[in-house]
C-alpha cells in the first residue's frame, strides 16, 4: 500500500483532523486517483475503527470524531471525485438512518462509496421519519434507496418504509436496499427489501446489481 494512504488511515485512527486533512490534500495534489483515498484511506480507516468497536478495543466518542474527521476529508475528495464520474452518473441513490436511530457512520461511508461508481447521491440524513424519505422518493424520483438501522429497536422502522412506499403507489419505481449492524439478509427477505449488504463495499455492489437489473 502507498505509504501516504497508511499515513491517512493512521491520522483518522488517531483522531487527528489536522495531519488527515494535510495528508488528503497532499495526496490529491499528488494525483493519486480520489477512489483509492476514499477507498483504502478513508474507509478502510472507519472499518478497522468498526471492527475495534465491535471487540470493545475503541469507544463511541473515538468513533464519532473518526466520523466527523471522515466528512471533512470526504467534502475535499468530493470534487475530484465527482470530476471523474460526472459523466457516468445514470441514477439516483437516497440514503437514510430511519427514525429513531442517531447513528449515521456506515451510512455515510456508503454514501461516499456509491459516488465513485457514478450515483447520484442524495443523504437524508439520521433520525429520518418515514414520511420524510417517502417524499423524498416521490421528489427525487431515485432508482434506489438505502435504509440504515444500528439498533434492533429501529429495525421495524425499515419495514415500515416499505409499507408506506407501498400505500403510496412509489414501491414499484424504486429498490431498496437495507442494512446495519443487527440486519441479516433473512430481515431483509422479511420485510420485502430488494437487497441487504453487511458492509460499504457490498452495498456499492448490490446497488449496481439492481439498478442495471431494472434497466
Amino acid at each position: 500500500m502507498d505509504e501516504r494512504l497508511k499515513s491517512l488511515q493512521e491520522a483518522i485512527l488517531a483522531i487527528d483532523e489536522a495531519s488527515a486533512v494535510e495528508v488528503t490534500e497532499l495526496l490529491l495534489k499528488a494525483e493519486v486517483p480520489p477512489q483509492e483515498i476514499l477507498e483504502e484511506g478513508m474507509t478502510a480507516a472507519l472499518l478497522e475503527l468498526g471492527r475495534r468497536w465491535n471487540c470493545g478495543e475503541a469507544f463511541l466518542p473515538e468513533v464519532v470524531a473518526a466520523a466527523a474527521i471522515f466528512e471533512k476529508c470526504s467534502a475535499i475528495v468530493e470534487p475530484a471525485l465527482m470530476a471523474q464520474t460526472e459523466k457516468k452518473v445514470s441514477h439516483r441513490y437516497v440514503g437514510a438512518t430511519v427514525k429513531g436511530d442517531l447513528h449515521d457512520l456506515g451510512k455515510n461511508i456508503v454514501g461516499a462509496m456509491m459516488k465513485t461508481v457514478g450515483l447520484e447521491v442524495h443523504d437524508l440524513g439520521k433520525n429520518v421519519p418515514t414520511e420524510e424519505i417517502v417524499e423524498a422518493v416521490r421528489e427525487l424520483e431515485p432508482k434506489i434507496i438505502g435504509l440504515s438501522a444500528l439498533l434492533t429497536t429501529t429495525m421495524p422502522e425499515q419495514e415500515a418504509v416499505i409499507k408506506a412506499l407501498e400505500e403510496a403507489g412509489l414501491r414499484d419505481g424504486v429498490k431498496v436496499i437495507v442494512g446495519g449492524a443487527p440486519v441479516t439478509q433473512e430481515w431483509a427477505d422479511k420485510i420485502g427489501a430488494d437487497g441487504y449488504a453487511p458492509n460499504a463495499p457490498e452495498a456499492v455492489k448490490v446497488a449496481l446489481a439492481l439498478t442495471e437489473a431494472a434497466a
